[in-house]
C-alpha cells in the first residue's frame, strides 16, 4: 500500500513538477542528463578529482586539525536529521570564498582553487562534513539539477552508508563518490567513530558557459 508521500511524488511527476519520482529538485534546466551516480570518467574535469585523490592525506590532515578545535564546525542549517550529529566547516558558498575559514586550511583551498566549475558554482557549496555515530539523515533532495556533488572520503569507519535513488554505497578513504544530489538521498552512520569527508559541488557538465554565468543562486 502506497503512503501519502508516494502519491504526492507520482502526482508531481505526472504534472511535470518533478523530473522523476527520485529527482525532485525545483530549480532545473530540463535538458540536463539526470543520473543518480556519476563516474569520474564521464566528466571532462576528471583530472581535478584524480589530483585531489593523490593529495587526499594532505586534505585529511587539515580537516582533522580543524576537528580538534572546538566550535569550528557548525550544525547543518537544514533540519534533516532524524537523530545524531551532523556538522560542516564551509569553504565556499554560492561561489563566494570564506576567506577566514580557508586561512585555516590553506593547502586544501589551494587545491580547490584549480577547479573554477566548483569555486564559481553559485548553486553549490564546498565544505568539510562530519557525521557522528548514531546519525540518520532523512531522505531529501537538493534544490537544483544544475550541479553535481562529490564526496572525498577522509576518515571513513565501517558502518557508514549513503543511498542515492535506489542504490546504497559507502565511502572509501582517498576516493571520490560523485552523484546528483537532486535525486533523493539519505545517510546512515551505524559505526562507532567519526566520519569526515570533503564535499565539492560543481556545475553540471552539460551547462553552457552562458548558463553558468547567468543562472541565479538558490
Amino acid at each position: 500500500m502506497k503512503r501519502l508521500w508516494q502519491y504526492i511524488h507520482i502526482d508531481g511527476v505526472n504534472n511535470k513538477v518533478f523530473l522523476s519520482k527520485y529527482q525532485r529538485s525545483l530549480h532545473n534546466v530540463d535538458r540536463l542528463t539526470g543520473r543518480p551516480w556519476w563516474k569520474k570518467e564521464q566528466l571532462s574535469n576528471a583530472h581535478f578529482f584524480k589530483r585531489l585523490e593523490e593529495k587526499w592525506t594532505t586534505i585529511r590532515d587539515e580537516g582533522l586539525s580543524l576537528l580538534d578545535t572546538d566550535g569550528l564546525f557548525k550544525s547543518e542549517s537544514e533540519d534533516l536529521r532524524e537523530v545524531g550529529d551532523w556538522k560542516q566547516f564551509e569553504l565556499y558558498a554560492r561561489g563566494v570564498k570564506n576567506q577566514k575559514n580557508c586561512k585555516r586550511c590553506p593547502k586544501t583551498c589551494q587545491l580547490i582553487e584549480t577547479f573554477p566549475d566548483a569555486t564559481g558554482c553559485r548553486r553549490g557549496q564546498i565544505k568539510f562534513s562530519v557525521v557522528q555515530p548514531g546519525t540518520h539523515v532523512w531522505p531529501h533532495c537538493g534544490p537544483t539539477n544544475c550541479r553535481l556533488r562529490s564526496h572525498l572520503g577522509l576518515k571513513v569507519p565501517p558502518g557508514v552508508f549513503i543511498r542515492v535513488a535506489n542504490e546504497i554505497r559507502s565511502w572509501v578513504e582517498g576516493e571520490f563518490l560523485i552523484f546528483d544530489d537532486s535525486f533523493e538521498h539519505e545517510i546512515w552512520h551505524n559505526g562507532t567513530s567519526t566520519r569526515l569527508i570533503l564535499i565539492i559541488d560543481f556545475w553540471h557538465p552539460e551547462l553552457t558557459k552562458e548558463e553558468k554565468r547567468t543562472l541565479s543562486n538558490v
